[in-house]
């Protein structure tokens, strides 16, 4: 028998009294803070708060509805499935598993795109930082993983390698392995994401056609995994839920949930982040709008200013023959 960890946080085979039933209470009761991920989200609140603090010292406006979607909905929803006690579960209960897995990959990215961390670091960072910013972001390697069709191909064949061959498995024997695939979940969802709703500039980004079809062409993966994983009469880690000797736990049953949170979760995000991108591209359609009315209007108005001018040519250049009143000598 493999033991996860010599904590209370993780169970043992065998070991019913180490971990008792999954309660909403306990996510508010034990914290996860010395781990990878929580690091990386507290640089990360740093440093964009850091930055919007900048901006306005200086008197520039940076939108509240940014700072919101990235520190509250991005990492705040990372948070809550990475560092509190439902991390606890995420090696005995799949379904647990599953619920960080869909917010990892799907709703942190969205949040953390909406907050355009690129556009904020430009705006706030001296000149050659900046620089080095922009050649990165304009690089080849950029260039090829945030390409749509390679970065969709990653999102989608992420998680059959990993539930469909022994990976998993490690991934709950190996606490250093477990950590590397949440952060896997967190830089694919952001690769996928960020070129369909991120508000940065990234290079070779798809009009919203070609957008909105690859996103809606992701949602029956979602649905084929999660099918596939509740009708699986094979458990996935093998023998490894079962050796945990739970009597609380029914592995079987908890897959079965397991599929049903990743069948739904991935309809509802994927809905949701459609109905974003067309908002998104309706008001893009709107600004383009107004931005073709004011060029009308600026050239409208120099019409009517060169018509002007050319008319006072023609009063003036006539002036003399009009200027010659009654009686005078000049018939």
């Amino acid at each position: 028998m493999v033991h996860l960890a010599e904590t209370t946080t993780h169970a043992a085979p065998g070991s019913d009294n180490v971990l008792p039933p999954f309660t909403p209470g306990v996510i508010f009761t034990e914290l996860h803070l010395g781990s990878l991920i929580a690091l990386f989200l507290l640089i990360a609140a740093t440093l964009y708060g850091y930055g919007v603090y900048r901006l306005r010292q200086r008197g520039d406006h940076w939108p509240v509805g940014r700072t919101v979607a990235f520190v509250a909905g991005g990492l705040g929803s990372i948070a809550a499935v990475a560092v509190t006690g439902i991390e606890a579960y995420d090696t005995t209960l799949i379904s647990v598993h599953m619920v960080q897995h869909m917010v990892l990959s799907m709703v942190g990215p969205i949040f953390l795109a909406l907050g355009a961390p690129v556009t904020l670091a430009l705006r706030t960072l001296p000149a050659a930082p900046r620089k080095k910013l922009l050649a990165v972001v304009h690089s080849r390697v950029a260039r090829v993983l945030t390409f749509p069709l390679v970065a969709f191909g990653i999102f989608v064949a992420n998680p059959f390698v990993l539930y469909f061959t022994d990976l998993y498995r490690q991934t709950l024997l190996h606490p250093w392995l477990h950590e590397f695939v949440h952060v896997h979940f967190i830089v694919t969802g952001c690769l996928f994401f960020w070129p369909l709703l991120g508000l940065d500039p990234l290079p070779g980004r798809w009009p919203y056609p070609g957008r909105a079809l690859l996103m809606v062409l992701s949602v029956p993966f979602h649905t084929v995994l999660g099918l596939t994983i509740m009708q699986s009469a094979t458990l996935l880690a093998g023998d490894y839920y079962p050796s945990l000797g739970l009597s609380w736990l029914d592995p079987k049953a908890d897959q079965v949930t397991a599929g049903g949170i990743l069948w739904a979760g991935g309809e509802i995000v994927s809905v949701t982040m459609l109905g974003i991108l067309v908002l998104q591209w309706v008001r893009q359609s709107e600004r383009e709008a107004r931005r073709i009315d004011r060029a009308l209007d600026r050239q409208e108005a120099e019409e009517a200013a060169e018509q002007a001018r050319k008319d006072e040519a023609r009063i003036t250049n006539g002036a003399p023959a009009d200027t010659a009143g009654p009686g005078s000598d000049t018939a």
